[in-house]
């Protein structure tokens, strides 16, 4: 298949171990993975925040840069976050629609039609959960928000988990519970968003994990920032980042560049 890549504001920013694990990930599953250059914010963050005006020309770039797909020169988009997808199914659409901008819209509704989180492209499209890696790490699994509630991913992140050689997954207590991120909810409800933290802090912990994992870095982001003071020595990564894992090339938890061989 020929897959496009979405990467995500955050992602390109902040962490990009993540896409260039997708990539990589895909590519050893006998895959094309193209990288369109227009591409920028989905829009999300203006669309929950209540700016719907302004997301109209940030939604615009992203149907705009990723319409290929409703044309069939490419079979998917592949974004590796839940909250990204769900705005990309959910919400673009309603955003052309409100600006009146109805022919644009439509090729939003096919765009979203082809976007597919990682785990979902993975299972139901590609139609795989062993993808080889290899793991020998106790891991933990937070299941975010939007890919929870908004996309249904379900179980389909744990069995990729589970079919990963050596990986002890191990189940999280109220894993359904949110961890208090929520984009700019963790902004103007602090207090609220810290004492959420601070329980979904203390069931990592409980786990005994040395890793935690999600389908979202900033979920990561702000699970990863309680947990630094802590001193736990719990290291959040990307799903993606271990499933790219292997045995001929072991992603390490908490190297500076995401992965290094393991020492023997």
């Amino acid at each position: 298949m020929r897959i496009a890549l979405a990467a995500t504001c955050i992602a390109d920013a902040m962490f990009p171990q993540a896409p260039r694990a997708v990539v990589t990930l895909l590519e050893r599953l006998g895959h094309e993975v193209v990288f369109p250059p227009g591409q920028a914010c989905c829009g999300q963050m203006h669309v929950n925040t209540g700016y719907l005006a302004d997301a109209v020309p940030v939604v615009r770039n992203h149907v705009r840069t990723f319409a290929p797909v409703a044309d069939g020169e490419w079979d998917a988009v592949v974004v590796p976050s839940g909250s990204c997808t769900g705005s990309i199914r959910h919400q673009q659409r309603m955003v052309l629609e409100r600006a009146g901008l109805d022919a644009e819209a439509r090729t939003a509704s096919a765009v979203a039609g082809r976007t597919y989180e990682l785990s979902e492209l993975l299972v139901d499209v590609l139609g795989v959960t062993d993808v080889g890696a290899w793991f020998p790490h106790r891991v933990t699994y937070h299941p975010t928000c939007h890919s929870l509630r908004m996309l249904g991913v379900g179980d389909r992140p744990e069995r990729l988990l589970r079919a990963v050689d050596d990986l002890e997954l191990v189940p999280l207590e109220q894993a359904e519970g949110c961890c208090g991120f929520g984009g700019t909810f963790s902004l103007k409800n602090a207090d609220t968003s810290a004492a959420m933290l601070q329980d979904k802090v203390g069931h990592v912990l409980d786990t005994g994990a040395e890793v935690l994992t999600a389908g979202d870095w900033s979920c990561l982001m702000h699970i990863g920032g309680g947990l630094t003071r802590t001193a736990s020595g719990v290291r959040p990564m990307h799903l993606a980042e271990i499933l790219v894992s292997t045995r001929e090339a072991p992603v390490v938890p908490g190297a500076a560049d995401g992965r290094q061989e393991v020492a023997r």
